[in-house]
């Protein structure tokens, strides 16, 4: 929100001491975020002044359209000047604005006496964005008849206006006018404050035999305010007052006609969104309401929508007419042939404004203050106050207005005088408290300690004692609020799962790994690009009532989405080579039976907090990692070597080391991989996960390259059968024998297998064995392949003789042959 100084001295009496800077200063201490001071015109620098166009000689010799112009600029400035200018849009009689010579303009354009196109210009005729005012270059200002030759244009246009340039959170929809913000620096500056918003704009007594155009709400509970006014006799072509058009410049909108005008000009100010219709083009009445799903419409952007059946709409007998609180429609658009108006103002809820927005991923102003509350009684009152500017500027005759409107009452909260004291950690006296309260608009009913708050109509964010406690701190000054350092409890440090989390992040960054952070939101396509199906249990069932975007409006059931997604986006940017891994919580499940919600004056009791659990999907945590591209980068020293699915395993292994684990290695059937490329992953009769090559098609559908390999695991389940601490192992000073086992088995038979046979038949004094080769060829039979591995026999108290060494590898040989058929090669 922009919001001229000038305009917020009109509605508060701000000392004329304080300074932009000043004001931005009380509205930060009161919670505002002020992100800037311009000054409108800044580096205008010398005389510019008002001219009037005496005469103009179009010199045509030139290959584009050049004006010598005899400009008057009072006899103080010189009188009659001549100037060359290329604009079109004035003639002779017309104020213009003119700086003269020695002027600076901003960026340094220094104004001088010089000769071009064969006359001597003594000096410039200026267009807004020349003179720092907007991007208008289209043609130069043309004021007002009657504005005083030779007189100072800076004042008339504003330059050196200081704005502030206010950043408004979502919970302050009434900081979005110039009336919100002028009603903070009234409590700022402890001065009275008349609220304009509640000021009913004189108008001529409706025409009499006048028919207003009707309306009504179909649906009171998205709609449950709507008026319009009907005014007859308009002349669209008139232009709106110099000083509306420069205001919404400040404000950083474009002055576009005046019926336009006049409704952007009073939503700045009272915050309350407009939108005038051509009531020559409406068929029947007004109404807000609802349409069938792909019913169209083509907004005044120039696009066809596609409605769906809870998008709220304006309609009329033909069918929906305007997006209600975002987009009026083009059938209905305002034009130069207009002569009669119906200017709509109404209060929609919130959510049904936020929803239709971003399904039609279309913002605008109107829809920027809608979702964040508008004050639910305003709409009268502002458009009384458009209809007497544009029945000013523009003419005509009022007809009048109809109206609808729901049962209201307002908020009323509950809460003790103690409260802020408390919350806050200071002492705030009750004669304060209620000060404060009064003086954001509540209406306060006390009863001993007890208040009853009555909540204003435009507070659309105040709904509980803690929002109340909130007000009286934040004027009270976040300063003042003591800074105690809390104290930590004796003997308590991470817990196991935190401790085990640590060792996993440094062990997969020692492997080369970077971890990321993504946001816990999905959508369908991206489960289904993963073959991710329904019946799986990383797809997500639970959505959002209200998704930051509607391409993902569920949580996460799995990691994997949003390393992809990363991946791709590094891809992009060049960096080709990649080990991205990301440990979060996931959703399991749906969302259970809605709980009442409970109270915030008190701790839910158990029973509520069972409930509010229950209603709950299940979160687990997982671990998931993505592998793309190369391990190792060629150098002149070594080629370079691709990630392949045995990585993906092995860093799963390595987060199972550094947990005391050990995982069973067995073919996956998971449709994310591949089937042939592919383990999952075991500890003990539980699945903790899976690791290998994406599937082919998948990789295709989410547009990665090939070969590229990822592991997911349940990391809860992990922690659970972790061993938190180990002893050292014990170091044998006996000497180490050697073998190696080379044995054919069929191909279907993993190899993990045949390593836990030989472990169990080699019995107590093998140390470790290990695969180390894995060949297939002229020697092995066609669908077998040959498993070598390195077996290490150690006894803890003695030299291993020969014989003791040829039992055991003998009988891990035999367990191996009676359990998988493997030979001897």
């Amino acid at each position: 929100m922009r919001a001229p100084v000038s305009w917020l001295r009109e509605f508060v009496a701000i000392p004329p001491e304080q300074s932009g800077r000043d004001i931005a200063e009380r509205l930060i201490s009161a919670g505002l975020e002020v992100e800037t001071v311009d000054v409108v015109g800044l580096g205008v620098d010398g005389p510019v002044v008002v001219g009037q166009v005496v005469s103009i000689e179009e010199l045509t010799e030139f290959k584009k359209p050049i004006r010598w112009c005899q400009v008057d600029v009072g006899v103080a400035n010189g009188g009659v000047r001549g100037v060359i200018c290329g604009a079109r849009n004035f003639s002779d009689g017309d104020h213009v604005v003119v700086a003269l010579p020695g002027t600076v303009l901003p960026g340094g354009f220094a104004i001088a006496q010089r000769e071009t196109y064969g006359k001597v210009s003594d000096g410039m005729i200026c267009s807004a964005r020349e003179l720092g005012l907007g991007d208008d270059h289209d043609g130069i200002i043309v004021l007002e008849a009657g504005t005083a030759v030779g007189a100072d244009a800076k004042a008339i246009l504003g330059l050196g206006e200081e704005i502030l340039d206010i950043a408004v959170t979502p919970d302050r929809g009434y900081a979005l006018s110039i009336r919100g913000l002028a009603r903070e620096l009234a409590i700022a500056y402890d001065l009275e404050f008349a609220d304009p918003g509640l000021a009913l704009a004189e108008l001529p007594a409706p025409i009499a035999g006048g028919k207003p155009i009707e309306c009504a709400s179909e649906d009171e509970d998205a709609c449950a305010l709507f008026t319009v006014r009907t005014i007859q006799g308009f002349d669209a072509q008139a232009s709106s007052p110099l000083w509306m058009q420069r205001r919404l410049l400040d404000c950083g909108m474009r002055p576009v006609s005046l019926a336009v005008d006049v409704t952007n000009y009073v939503m700045l100010e009272l915050g309350q969104p407009l939108h005038a219709f051509d009531a020559a083009k409406l068929q029947g009445s007004l109404r807000a309401g609802h349409v069938a799903a792909g019913s169209k419409l083509e907004t005044l952007d120039h696009i066809d929508r596609s409605l769906s059946a809870d998008d709220l709409v304006i309609l009329d007998d033909r069918g929906a007419i305007g997006l209600a609180g975002t987009m009026g429609g083009f059938a209905t658009e305002i034009d130069d042939s207009t002569t009669a108006i119906a200017l709509e103002a109404a209060h929609f809820s919130p959510g049904s404004v936020a929803r239709m927005a971003r399904r039609h991923k279309l913002s605008s102003e109107a829809s920027r203050r809608f979702e964040r509350g508008v004050d639910r009684v305003l709409a009268p009152y502002a458009s009384a106050r458009a209809a007497a500017l544009l029945l000013e500027f523009g003419g005509g005759s009022y007809v009048g207005m109809t109206a609808v409107e729901a049962p209201y009452e307002p908020g009323v909260i509950a809460m003790s005088v103690d409260e802020p004291s408390l919350l806050a950690g200071m002492p705030i006296a009750s004669d304060t408290v209620i000060e404060l309260l009064q003086s954001v608009g509540c209406e306060i009913a006390a009863s001993g300690s007890n208040l009853h708050v009555t909540v204003p109509s435009w507070r659309t964010d105040i709904t509980d004692p803690a929002n109340l406690v909130e007000e009286v701190v934040r004027l009270v000054g976040f300063d003042a609020v003591p800074s105690t350092l809390p104290k930590a409890a004796v003997g308590h440090g991470l817990s196991k799962a935190q401790r085990l989390r640590r060792r996993v992040g440094l062990t997969l960054a020692s492997r080369g790994a970077l971890e990321i952070l993504n946001y816990p939101f999905v959508g369908e396509a991206e489960l289904a690009a993963l073959r991710i199906l329904p019946a799986d249990a990383r797809y997500s069932k639970v959505r959002l009532a209200n998704p930051m975007s509607e391409e993902q409006p569920f949580m996460r059931g799995s990691l994997l989405p949003g390393l992809v997604a990363a991946a791709r986006r590094n891809i992009g940017r060049g960096f080709d080579d990649l080990f991205l891994f990301e440990l979060g919580a996931v959703v399991r499940g749906s969302v259970g039976a809605q709980a009442p919600r409970p109270s915030v004056e008190q701790r839910p009791d158990t029973e509520q907090w069972l409930s509010l659990n229950m209603m709950l999907p299940a979160q687990v945590t997982s671990l998931a990692g993505l592998l793309i591209g190369n391990e190792r980068a060629r150098s002149w020293s070594s080629a370079d070597r691709a990630y392949e699915w045995a990585d993906a395993v092995a860093s799963a292994q390595a987060v199972a080391d550094v947990l005391g684990l050990h995982f069973e290695v067995s073919r996956a059937a998971d449709s994310t991989f591949h089937p042939g490329r592919s383990a999952q992953l075991r500890v003990g009769d539980a699945i903790v996960g899976v690791a290998g090559e994406l599937h082919p098609r998948v990789l295709e559908d989410v547009g990665l390259p090939a070969r590229s390999c990822a592991f997911e695991l349940d990391f809860d389940l992990l922690v659970l059968a972790a061993v938190d601490s180990r002893p050292a192992p014990a170091v044998s000073t006996q000497p180490v024998a050697k073998e190696d086992l080379a044995l054919v088995v069929r191909d279907e038979v993993p190899a993990a297998q045949i390593q836990a046979a030989i472990a169990e038949g080699a019995g107590e004094l093998l140390e470790s064995v290990q695969l180390f080769d894995v060949y297939r060829g002229q020697q092995v039979a066609e669908g077998s392949r040959s498993l070598a591995f390195a077996l290490r026999f150690r006894a803890p108290d003695r030299t291993l003789e020969a014989a003791e060494i040829a039992l055991a590898r003998q009988a891990a040989i035999d367990l191996a042959a009676q359990r998988h058929g493997a030979t001897l090669r």
